[in-house]
């Protein structure tokens, strides 16, 4: 597939790499300076260039920037009518120690409903990026780990479904959009893992349902 990355940063960066490892034509976007793109493209054999016209070619896009960088984004964006977006976006705040919305909505149903054209898929929040090159250089080797995933549109999950495979891990189907709720704030307990306890930031997880 043809796939735009909106955010060059960790996550941006490390998926970007390992979907074009895997053979997929990818076009790197927005970062702190153009360098940095020009340096991921030529690494990868992609290429870089704008918001806007990272979205009219891509057939799938990730949006992996921090939350206070959103509005900047979507302006350049557009629509996304029709765009398959996935979405590893926190709604953290400055500090990122804080998610500031919960509860009654989420950043999934946030930005679905500032760009409602677009096909929404939320996954990817909740592993640090530090575990992404790891589970791809096992891929295929043992269970893979597991990625909460949420959405409404099924057709969408479908489409997102191979490219979270590509990189190593299993899609878990978390319902829809609303779930983002609960799913989010998870992120904190993932990061609490990774970073603030011992044993490194590669953290994964798996949920195993036991029969009787």
């Amino acid at each position: 597939m043809k796939i735009g990355i909106l955010g060059s940063g960790r996550m941006g960066g490390a998926l970007g790499r390992i979907w074009a490892a895997c053979g997929h034509e990818v076009c790197f976007a927005y970062a702190r300076s153009a360098q940095k793109l020009d340096r991921l493209a030529q690494e990868t054999g992609g290429h870089s260039a704008g918001v806007a016209e990272t979205v009219a070619h891509a057939e799938a896009l990730l949006l992996a920037v921090h939350w206070s960088r959103v509005p900047d984004v979507l302006a350049q964006a557009g629509d996304m009518a029709g765009k398959l977006v996935l979405n590893c976006c926190v709604p953290l705040d400055a500090t990122d120690s804080r998610i500031v919305l919960g509860g009654t909505t989420s950043g999934a149903e946030d930005l679905a409903r500032r760009r409602p054209a677009a096909r929404w898929v939320s996954c990817f929040n909740t592993v640090p990026s530090e575990s992404l090159g790891p589970v791809f250089a096992r891929k295929g080797r043992g269970p893979a780990p597991q990625v909460l995933t949420c959405a409404d549109d099924g057709a969408a999950r479908a489409a997102a479904t191979p490219l979270i495979r590509d990189t190593g891990f299993a899609p878990l189907d978390c319902g829809g959009l609303s779930n983002a709720r609960f799913v989010e704030p998870f992120a904190m307990v993932t990061a609490e893992l990774a970073y603030a306890q011992p044993g490194g930031p590669a953290l994964t997880y798996v949920f195993t349902k036991l029969r009787g």
